[in-house]
């Protein structure tokens, strides 16, 4: 402990090291989904399985980092600063895949254009189909990514971005809050569809979307 005078009074606070981050321990989430419509069971068992890969890789990283940070943090300086680097990757692969299964959870719900979301989104697209329109050609992008709808709330007229991001964390928008994302990796799809079909893997997840949550993503996004 150490003190320090502030306005003539002593206040005590502890010593922090900001050099050595809090380490988190992440669980993986469960999702409820149905059967689905142009995605079969195997396909999303297989999904889920990547998904609890990147949950575990993520608490392997800080574990790790805790260790070499208390055995002799100038020794695995190096490795430290690259295990930090990779975070991005692992982390960014886990929360994504939990927008990706958390938008199919309670069975599809259809887009509804009289809801908040809905009449953002026609505000600014001019129809749902002209939004779908958008988000499909940016999924059929060339190389293994995400496909995400974004919200920017420093935006008065145009406050959604459809955005690519390479593997998982290259091309990622800073700060901007997710309200929908879509994994384009060929993992995502393989099992059902070859890696020229991806436009019918796109059509499958986006008439199996249950508009609802991500209405409460919107809401979510605007707070």
């Amino acid at each position: 402990m150490r003190t320090k005078a502030v306005l003539g009074i002593l206040e005590s606070t502890p010593r922090i090291n900001h050099s050595k981050p809090p380490m988190h321990h992440y669980e993986t989430k469960k999702f409820v989904l149905p059967s689905l419509k142009g995605i079969s069971e195997k396909q999303i068992t297989e999904h889920l399985k990547l998904y609890e890969g990147y949950v575990k890789h993520v608490n392997k990283i800080s574990e790790q980092v805790k260790e070499w940070l208390a055995e002799d943090e100038e020794k695995y300086s190096y490795p430290i600063s690259e295990l930090w680097r990779r975070l991005s990757f692992e982390f960014n692969g886990m929360r994504s895949h939990e927008y990706y299964f958390n938008a199919l959870e309670g069975g599809a719900a259809a887009f509804d254009p009289e809801s908040p979301l809905g009449k953002a989104l026609v505000a600014q697209y001019g129809s749902y189909e002209n939004w779908a329109k958008v988000f499909t050609r940016v999924a059929k992008t060339r190389g293994s990514g995400w496909t995400m709808l974004y919200y920017d709330r420093h935006s008065d007229d145009k406050p959604f971005i459809v955005g690519w991001i390479d593997e998982h964390h290259i091309g990622y928008l800073s700060s901007l809050p997710l309200v929908l994302a879509l994994d384009c990796w060929e993992h995502a799809y393989m099992v059902d569809y070859t890696p020229g079909e991806r436009g019918k893997y796109i059509s499958a997840y986006l008439n199996n979307i249950n508009w609802e949550v991500v209405e409460q993503n919107f809401q979510n996004a605007q707070s």
